[in-house]
């Protein structure tokens, strides 16, 4: 890609997107705009009962030390190594982040007020945002201080979501989000390097084993099935969830969004009946070696199976009880 290219890349893809300082960023999603019309609500809120339209989708890092095949985003002008990151990198704080991500958030759908589409209830409740989504784009645990981050947002009355690709076990260590995702792509080393081009396998497992010791932390582990790349073998994947143990395992379809169209066909997505049977194949795996999962839930539009442990309730309340 030359630098012409890739500059006008970049301009393309921050359409939308609020920056906020030098390395965070918020965006609307569409299930916020469709919450504001009354036209529904994202899968998250019928999982978990997160409100679409009080919810910031943000994120304190826009760079990833992955590049994986079905990210919608440009990762090949975002992709950085870990020993690219330094100390010496000029960080900003988690309260000047949450302040800014807030007043973006703001900005953001303050448009949506005068439209005539646009319910004044859901509008109002817009205004007091009450979910933190970390997860809008790149490898939020190369941020730091993403544990003061975390905590900064609690105290301001949200619940948090992180969403993490693994490679930094020893972060998932320290955080206590309300909710922990990570994304566990692949079955084995072999299929993650093809997908992710990467070399951080040893660090996804560790990663695993830290999340069955999140006692205080709802987990999830969410799978996004590419068709042709990672549908097989469900037995290595029950084996790898395994050892996380969480409470939720989300089996999800690659959407063919984004600039990931420029990695994969338009049949790498999977329809939502594959998606089903490939989880329903995993929960058979899982029961074969002891444990107890059963599919709960599912959103057909999204294309996602809910696999349940049903050690945890599904409803989440921000830690202020709102």
């Amino acid at each position: 890609m030359d630098e012409n290219s890739g500059a006008g890349d970049f301009a393309r893809f921050l359409k939308g997107y609020h920056i906020v300082g030098r390395h965070s960023a918020v965006k609307s999603c569409l299930w916020l705009k469709k919450a504001l019309r009354g036209e529904g609500h994202c899968y998250k809120s019928k999982f978990y009962g997160i409100a679409s339209h009080r919810c910031i989708q943000m994120t304190p890092s826009i760079f990833c030390n992955q590049r994986c095949v079905h990210c919608w985003r440009p990762l090949e002008i975002l992709s950085v190594r870990d020993d690219e990151i330094s100390d010496k990198w000029e960080w900003d704080s988690p309260s000047y982040i949450v302040e800014g991500c807030i007043s973006e958030q703001l900005n953001l759908i303050s448009g949506y007020k005068g439209y005539a589409k646009t319910s004044s209830k859901m509008f109002e409740e817009s205004s007091s945002p009450a979910h933190a989504a970390i997860s809008l784009i790149g490898e939020p645990t190369l941020y730091p201080y993403l544990d003061e981050l975390i905590e900064e947002f609690h105290r301001r009355g949200f619940t948090t979501f992180v969403v993490t690709n693994g490679t930094h076990p020893d972060v998932l260590a320290k955080i206590k989000p309300t909710q922990l995702y990570l994304s566990l792509n692949a079955p084995d080393e072999e299929i993650y390097q093809k997908i992710s081009h990467a070399t951080h396998w040893h660090r996804i497992l560790s990663s695993l084993d830290v999340m069955q010791n999140k006692k205080s932390v709802r987990t999830v582990v969410r799978i996004t099935c590419i068709r042709g790349f990672n549908m097989i073998y469900a037995a290595k994947y029950a084996e790898l969830l395994t050892i996380a143990k969480p409470d939720f395992i989300e089996v999800k379809a690659y959407m063919h969004l984004g600039f990931s169209r420029r990695r994969l066909r338009r049949d790498a997505m999977p329809s939502h009946h594959e998606v089903r049977d490939f989880a329903g194949k995993i929960v058979r795996e899982l029961r074969e070696i002891g444990e107890s999962y059963d599919i709960t839930d599912e959103s057909e539009i999204s294309r996602v199976v809910l696999i349940s442990s049903g050690r945890t309730g599904h409803n989440i309340r921000t830690p202020s009880g709102k």
